[in-house]
């Protein structure tokens, strides 16, 4: 299959063949229309594709707008924000969380959180995790954190869990 084969041109396909089977059906009555009043509906037929393909362009924009702002937000924080699956295992993080770490961001998805907390609070830590996991609750907690250098910090961990695809996963932050 040619490389320039993607999504948009099976979909400009799907869409010819549809419209092809819809004329196809169109009775005699139709084709005996006049060409004037054929032309004058296909005229008025594209400028309203034209006028609902500007409304999608502006909706595009104003999505993309919301985007980035979120992004500037989330990123960019002074706050330390993640999100941890079911089994304790880092999912994402802010930008904040690897500084507060010591860590390289890439690095931090599929690692243990418990990782990262000081060996006498690792139980209060699990204490958390599995409060956290069992209700909608909110759930916080002041936790020593090792940096991946070794020096420890105080945090102060705020975590809730939220249902954001079918599996449930806890977010947790942190200042």
């Amino acid at each position: 299959m040619d490389e320039s084969w993607d999504g948009s041109e099976r979909r400009k396909t799907q869409l010819r063949e549809a419209a092809e089977a819809r004329l196809a059906g169109v009775g005699s009555t139709e084709a005996d229309r006049p060409v004037a009043e054929l032309l004058h509906e296909l005229q008025v037929h594209q400028i309203e594709l034209e006028m609902q393909n500007e409304s999608l362009r502006q909706a595009q924009v104003e999505l993309e707008t919301s985007r980035d702002r979120y992004v500037d937000l989330y990123e960019f924080a002074p706050v330390g924000y993640l999100t941890l699956t079911r089994e304790g295992l880092i999912a994402e993080t802010n930008l904040t969380v690897a500084a507060l770490l010591g860590e390289v961001r890439k690095q931090l998805p599929q690692r243990r959180f418990e990782h990262y907390v000081t060996p006498e609070d690792r139980e209060r830590w699990r204490r958390l995790f599995i409060s956290a996991m069992s209700n909608e609750a909110r759930r916080h907690c002041e936790l020593a954190l090792l940096r991946d250098d070794g020096t420890r910090f105080q945090a102060h961990l705020d975590c809730l869990r939220k249902r954001r695809t079918p599996t449930t996963r806890p977010r947790c932050a942190w200042s």
